[in-house]
């Protein structure tokens, strides 16, 4: 089976990103949620992305935001892929893949069967489905270290690119992909040693996880 490709998610500092290309990452996420404890506003981003640019992918995170938002994101940090992480709609995913002519991927929380046939509405609207934990009503909808139950996408064979997130460690990944075959996996919380902290060998320990299978 192939590797599974690697994104470390909510990277806000030069040296978590030069680990993250270290470890032979496939993409790095820029957060653009300002109640995240991982956001960068666009001209942090443009400095990071300037850095990143031609060694690992870019993909900008954001949250039910607007066209203005996200157009100064693509611009700043020269983004390579969008994902969605809110509320977001086939049709909305649509309309921003044609606008930015850009690969859109789209997070959908995940607790049921039900949840995961969700997808199926993205087909030719969205990218790639990113399968991720549901997290507490009121909470942040992402990187709080919280997983689900990794059956209900095992094997997963929908009408587009799927990843696995949410709750993913060193500790655990390697798991993950041996009983879901995702063929991406994305970690934000799982490599940090405080909320919005991450740590350059809980990076390399991910990626080594992930090809040591």
């Amino acid at each position: 089976m192939p590797t599974a490709a690697i994104k470390i998610c909510g990277i806000s500092t030069p040296a978590t990103l030069d680990a993250a290309i270290r470890a032979r990452a496939d993409h790095v996420g820029f957060v653009f949620f300002a109640r995240s404890p991982r956001f960068v506003a666009p001209p942090d981003a443009a400095s990071l992305g300037a850095r990143a640019e031609g060694r690992i992918g870019k993909v900008g995170l954001f949250v039910d935001a607007d066209d203005a938002l996200l157009a100064e994101a693509v611009s700043a940090a020269g983004l390579t892929a969008l994902q969605l992480h809110g509320s977001e709609t086939p049709e909305r995913a649509a309309q921003l893949r044609t606008r930015f002519g850009l690969p859109v991927w789209k997070a959908l929380s995940v607790t049921t069967a039900e949840d995961v046939a969700r997808a199926n509405a993205y087909a030719g609207a969205a990218d790639l489905v990113l399968f991720d934990a549901k997290t507490p009503a009121g909470t942040l909808p992402g990187g709080m270290g919280l997983s689900f139950d990794w059956s209900l996408v095992a094997g997963w064979k929908g009408p587009l690119a799927w990843g696995l997130a949410g709750g993913l460690t060193p500790g655990n990944v390697a798991e993950a992909v041996r009983l879901t075959g995702a063929p991406l996996v994305d970690t934000s919380s799982g490599v940090e040693s405080a909320p919005g902290v991450k740590d350059e060998g809980l990076i390399a320990a991910f990626c080594s996880a992930v090809r040591a299978g």
